[in-house]
């Protein structure tokens, strides 16, 4: 039932919060980030702004919170600077949380007056910051000199981290041999949601190839960097060996010489679980090293829909070879909420998949994440594909 759904996802969100302090809810540890308080905001704008503030009988909030929680809909108006969200100590987390609570029975209330494919939309959304909001609060924990745990492994209490360790199963490297042709991805006809992102439906063909049945581990890349990979001009695209150096990389985002900075604390980092937090730039050398390529996304959603990927879903997502570009026949919608995906079809590559911070159900073979080549902050990972002779 749709609003037995709204009332799940929308308290999920809240209850990510629940154990941590105000303090932790400003936190913005760069400017890629945004802080809790913000995403718990910003989810709710969006149900005002598109839903409800049209709605006879509905009081919008503060007109002034447009400004502050708008995200990047240039057909709204101005915004506040994102690299500045952390500068919001107002409203308070609760003014925001007596804010979620009102918008929330308000939608309920409307429920079957409301355009049912936006309110969807509008918790696929929501999934999506429930997840941003935990890769932040990772990073700015991180910066954190104490090393504190925003989710100390307690019973009964959310462990997103145990999602992570159940996929440290040590499995063997094998590969899925696929022998190409020409092939369909994309969302197509059927019923089900997807972003405007995913579709339409169409044909690519592919080259013979062979993928890799599982993701690369911790113990695979730190041989890499025994090998000099961080230090080989030869193994970097010219832009990723650019910021190496700028920034120093050495290692994967958290690591900590044998342990791991993660959502729990520091821990001992398992050498067979999938290394994680990795730049496309990183991803594309490992690749190279190991005299393999990353798969192309086509390539990637034919693997998993055969149903032989093994840690395809909810442990990873994978960076793919192929930048973010519409699909033939894209179309963005009209209006401000055709803004969503479309306008960052630039100067990005494809994620595929799911990870462990992914909200469960939020997943599918068809959905297309991206970030800039050089982000490393989310839950990212890396699977090998190779062309196989035919």
């Amino acid at each position: 039932m749709l609003s037995t759904r709204l009332r799940r996802i929308r308290s999920h969100s809240e209850a990510l919060v629940a154990g941590l302090e105000p303090e932790d809810l400003c936190l913005q540890g760069m400017a890629d980030a945004s802080p809790a308080k913000w995403h718990l905001a910003h989810t709710t704008w969006f149900f005002e702004e598109f839903l409800l503030r049209s709605t006879r009988g509905y009081t919008p909030a503060d007109e002034r919170w447009r400004y502050l929680f708008n995200s990047y809909y240039e057909a709204v108006g101005e915004r506040h600077p994102r690299p500045q969200r952390g500068l919001l100590s107002r409203p308070s987390i609760h003014d925001v949380l007596s804010w979620r609570e009102r918008v929330t029975l308000a939608l309920e209330e409307h429920i079957e007056r409301l355009p049912e494919a936006l309110l969807d939309l509008g918790l696929h959304h929501e999934q999506q910051h429930q997840e941003l909001l935990l890769m932040d609060l990772l990073d700015g924990f991180s910066r954190n000199s104490l090393e504190p745990a925003a989710y100390p492994a307690e019973a009964g209490a959310i462990q997103p981290e145990a999602s992570y360790q159940a996929h440290a199963s040590g499995l063997e490297l094998s590969w899925l041999e696929c022998p190409g042709g020409l092939v369909e991805i994309g969302h197509g006809p059927e019923p089900g949601f997807h972003f405007d992102n995913e579709a339409p439906r169409h044909r690519v063909w592919l080259e013979p190839f062979a993928i890799a049945q599982r993701l690369v581990t911790n113990a695979e890349f730190a041989a890499f960097i025994a090998d000099g990979g961080y230090q080989r001009s030869d193994l970097w695209m010219s832009e990723g060996w650019a910021v190496v150096q700028q920034r120093g990389w050495t290692s994967p985002r958290y690591w900590r010489g044998d342990e791991e900075f993660s959502l729990a604390g520091r821990q001992g980092r398992d050498p067979q679980a999938p290394v994680r937090h990795l730049s496309w730039f990183e991803a594309d050398a490992y690749a190279r090293w190991a005299g393999a390529r990353l798969p192309e996304e086509a390539e990637w959603e034919v693997a998993a829909a055969s149903g032989d990927l093994q840690q395809a879903f909810g442990c990873l997502w994978q960076w793919t070879g192929s930048p973010y570009r519409p699909y033939p026949g894209f179309t963005a919608a009209e209006g401000a909420i055709g803004e969503y995906n479309g306008k960052f079809m630039s100067s990005q590559f494809v994620l595929r998949g799911s990870c462990f911070l992914t909200p469960e159900g939020h997943e599918r073979l068809t959905y297309r994440n991206f970030y800039p080549p050089q982000s490393r902050w989310m839950a990212s990972g890396l699977r090998l594909a190779k062309g196989v002779q035919r």
